[in-house]
């Protein structure tokens, strides 16, 4: 899987010199890079070889391309770990990648053709306020919500929220038992008052050296008083289960995007080259410090959900899988910082509408299943202003 950074994401190839012009046109983080199709790169004038790069340039089919190695690819094409991991993830037809496509169309589409973005905002070169524009317009479609059919919950399905989560089982044959966990929902009066500090900003190209600026507290109810939001709230950034889960979620940024919901990771310990590692490699999106650990005494019902390793991971079958599944991605790791906190995810709705979905690490390394996040933020959309809806004073 590749990074998140623009820079390991595009590498020294033909690709490079075309980054102002990307950029210029809002092609300004990978998740959204991943989704252009060949009409998004006709329309800002790629040439072919900056299509194909330099692949095709081998005159080697694509089978033969595939059944390279790793090192081959590096060797005899200069592609670093993001570009070979860009080029078989894109020829793997998984779930997601026909919706992604989709996305990727109408967003083009809507944006050189859409008649209600004014001429003006198009040529000032305000790209996020253009963004803004476009987004608006998409979640008022229902073709949108005809795209994200493959991702819907089907009647009957059972949530694996907090509410509806099967319990934990015993192990080493029963003599362990896992701690309790609460099976209510947080109140929002949980998190209202919480302070967060942000460690990152939302990636953007050049904007390594912001890291270093630090910022105030502040309560973390003014980042969901306009938008939904949601908080994936991580063990440690070292871990490569925690890692794979932001990857896994961030890399869907495009949806969220036009579902209108916000993207941030907590961690509740500031460890300056843990950040540095983690962001914007495996996770693009703000990074939030909960100094006080209230997001993850949220989580556990008002105390921190422990667990020891021995207990909680090596004798515990669904952890182990959880592990071996993560480390299928081939992504680094390392053993840095208090590891014994579980997690989850938090999806708040706008302004002070509660907490709508809750999921707790019960496991180490257990995921919040993407089609709940998904389907919970679509119900959300459907909820704001101007869907149907009117606010009430």
């Amino acid at each position: 899987m590749a990074s998140f950074s623009i820079e390991e994401f595009i590498g020294n190839g033909v690709l490079k010199e075309l980054l102002p012009k990307l950029l210029d046109e809002g092609w300004d983080d990978v998740p959204t890079l991943k989704v252009m199709d060949s009409d998004d790169m006709n329309s800002i004038k790629m040439t072919q070889r900056q299509k194909v790069d330099k692949l095709e340039a081998s005159g080697k089919g694509l089978p033969e391309l595939i059944s390279l190695s790793t090192m081959d690819l590096s060797a005899q094409f200069d592609m670093k770990r993001g570009h070979i991991a860009r080029f078989i993830d894109k020829t793997k037809c998984d779930d997601s990648f026909k919706l992604r496509a989709m996305m990727a169309r109408r967003r083009s589409s809507m944006m050189y053709r859409h008649e209600s973005i004014p001429k003006n905002l198009a040529s000032n070169g305000s790209n996020s306020m253009m963004r803004m524009q476009i987004r608006s317009n998409a979640t008022s479609d229902r073709s949108f919500e005809q795209s994200l059919t493959e991702l819907k919950i089907k009647d009957g399905y059972s949530f694996k929220g907090i509410v509806a989560s099967e319990p934990v089982e015993p192990r080493a044959c029963g003599c362990v038992q896992p701690p309790p966990v609460s099976d209510q929902v947080a109140p929002y009066a949980a998190i209202e008052n919480i302070s967060v500090q942000k460690l990152t900003p939302e990636y953007k190209i050049g904007m390594e050296p912001l890291m270093k600026m630090k910022t105030p507290p502040m309560k973390a109810a003014e980042l969901w008083r306009d938008k939904p939001a949601i908080f994936l709230c991580l063990r440690r950034p070292g871990c490569i289960m925690c890692r794979a889960e932001a990857h896994k979620l961030f890399s869907r940024k495009p949806i969220f995007n036009a579902l209108g919901v916000q993207l941030f990771a907590v961690v509740h310990e500031h460890m300056e080259s843990e950040i540095k590692d983690f962001w914007p490699r495996y996770w693009g999106g703000v990074v939030l410090l909960d100094r006080g650990k209230d997001f993850f005494k949220a989580l556990g019902g008002g105390k921190l959900h422990k667990e020891k390793f021995l207990s909680g991971f090596l004798l515990n079958p669904r952890a182990i899988s959880n592990y071996k599944r993560a480390k299928a991605t081939g992504f680094q790791k390392n053993f840095r910082g208090e590891g014994e906190i579980k997690g989850g995810l938090f999806i708040v709705g706008s302004g002070k509408t509660g907490i709508a979905y809750q999921f707790i690490e019960m496991n180490f390394g257990d995921w919040a299943p993407l089609a709940e996040v998904i389907e919970i933020c679509t119900q959300l959309q459907k909820q704001q202003p101007g869907q149907g809806e009117v606010e009430q004073p």
